[in-house]
């Protein structure tokens, strides 16, 4: 039986394949869509401390001062030039949003979208932007728990009243509800007893940001066993995987190769492959030849 296997672009420095312009990278993902891309992602900081270094999975790829674009903004610009590609992100650092904040703008973004949104969450990793913001760092995983279970409610509910550790609503309204019976949500945490537990209640996705497709499959297995024990199918779980970009012995990136590896990471259990474009084009009249390669992998 063939697998379905979804493929997606992540923005993450695609503005600098476009000349520093990030409306020409919003407008080069309607021709990811009529290449075949089924969805895109982009990557989220409010505000960056100076102590990139303490980036706990190796070398933070950017300076301090990179822009780094508001996600529903941008991808509300996207789903005003597209019809079809699905709208996320990897991930957004939602805590640093209030509960009611973010379940606004994600039933908005999915309701202008035509219900395309399947948007992803995480907790960060800077304390400084967590300060910046007047959020609690040391409880972000709770705020994440909590904001989730709020927007599940808010969007289903005519009207919400909870108590919660770190979010309390009496009799809110919180209208539109997204197009989507219910929105999928994508958690970026690591496979942990607690987390399973989480994203068995909560979630419809994984996002694992290790790259290593024994790492992946691993995961996925707990991830499955938690959606069984919270009487969920484990067929349920989408899981989107970033394969590690393979490069020449001269050091440039190969993307042939790095397509080559997709069925390593299909068969850990990934639904949706996610590539960037920036190691692969270096100006915008090569983003087609890059988007319709990344197309080809998808099983057919």
């Amino acid at each position: 039986m063939t697998t379905s296997v979804d493929v997606c672009i992540g923005m993450y420095g695609m503005e600098g394949i476009c000349g520093g312009d990030i409306g020409a990278a919003i407008q080069a993902v309607r021709l990811a869509e009529d290449c075949g891309i089924d969805q895109v992602s982009i990557t989220d900081h409010v505000v960056m401390g100076p102590n990139t270094d303490k980036y706990p999975y190796g070398e933070f790829p950017s300076p301090p001062a990179t822009p780094w674009y508001e996600p529903h903004t941008v991808l509300s610009a996207i789903a005003g030039i597209t019809q079809h590609i699905r709208l996320s992100a990897g991930v957004m650092i939602s805590p640093l949003r209030s509960a009611v904040l973010f379940a606004k703008q994600m039933a908005t973004l999915d309701v202008i979208s035509g219900g395309r949104v399947q948007i992803g969450v995480g907790c960060g990793w800077q304390r400084e932007e967590f300060e910046a913001s007047g959020v609690d760092y040391d409880n972000r995983y709770q705020i994440l728990e909590d904001q989730i279970r709020a927007c599940r409610a808010l969007w289903t509910e005519e009207s919400v009243s909870l108590s919660l550790e770190t979010v309390t609503l009496e009799n809110i309204y919180c209208h539109p509800h997204p197009q989507q019976a219910r929105l999928p949500v994508w958690f970026g945490l690591k496979p942990l007893p607690k987390n399973a537990r989480r994203m068995a209640e909560l979630g419809d996705g994984w996002i694992p940001i290790v790259q290593d497709p024994a790492e992946i499959a691993r995961g996925v297995d707990i991830l499955h066993r938690a959606f069984a024990d919270a009487g969920r199918k484990p067929e349920e779980l989408a899981v989107r995987a970033m394969p590690s970009v393979i490069f020449t012995a001269g050091g440039i990136p190969d993307l042939d190769a790095t397509l080559a590896s997709a069925p390593a990471y299909i068969d850990a259990g990934a639904t949706c492959l996610e590539f960037l474009p920036l190691y692969f084009a270096q100006q915008s009249d090569q983003l087609e030849g890059v988007f319709r390669a990344i197309a080809s992998v998808k099983p057919s």
